[in-house]
């Protein structure tokens, strides 16, 4: 089977028989988006919330806003039927603590709240998530039935 990696700041889609995985999410929030029906798989790995927020944002793959818009785009183009899209989020997490409330270092919170806002605005269901804590994850879109592996150092592996 015809394994695709999605690095941070990328993306990438595609029909089954394949995987498409990303290892070290750490406060990125991995965003699956799945059509059961057509077979197709989407992988987003996001870092940051908001593409408005920082000046050099030319990589759409590396903010919330921007990465699903294309996901979804890339998606059509292959098939993919935007009513039927299902999402899943993993990753999210507050890797380092911090004795400041300071909300901009939250980064795993704010990753997590703006891709439920943006996928709301798209009226794209999340199915299931594995998202917060303090650790890091590794995930993998089987894009035969749209299962979602989470592996997590030290708490093994499940599916959503």
């Amino acid at each position: 089977m015809k394994v695709i990696k999605v690095g941070m700041a990328d993306l990438a889609v595609s029909k089954s028989p394949c995987i498409i995985t990303t290892l070290g999410l750490g406060s990125c929030v991995g965003i699956v988006l799945y059509d059961k029906t057509n077979k197709i798989g989407g992988l987003a790995h996001i870092m940051l919330p908001s593409s408005l927020d920082i000046k050099n944002n030319s990589n759409k793959a590396k903010f919330a806003d921007t990465a699903i818009e294309i996901l979804i785009e890339k998606m059509l183009k292959i098939g993919a039927n935007k009513n039927i899209l299902i999402a899943k989020l993993a990753g999210g997490a507050q890797m380092f603590k911090f004795s400041t409330r300071n909300e901009l270092l939250r980064i795993g919170e704010r990753n997590v709240i703006a891709s439920k806002k943006k996928l709301k605005e798209y009226g794209i269901p999340i199915v299931a998530e594995d998202t917060g804590g303090n650790y890091g994850r590794t995930i993998e879109l089987n894009c035969e039935d749209g299962s979602l592996m989470v592996r997590t150092i030290g708490k093994g592996c499940k599916y959503i």
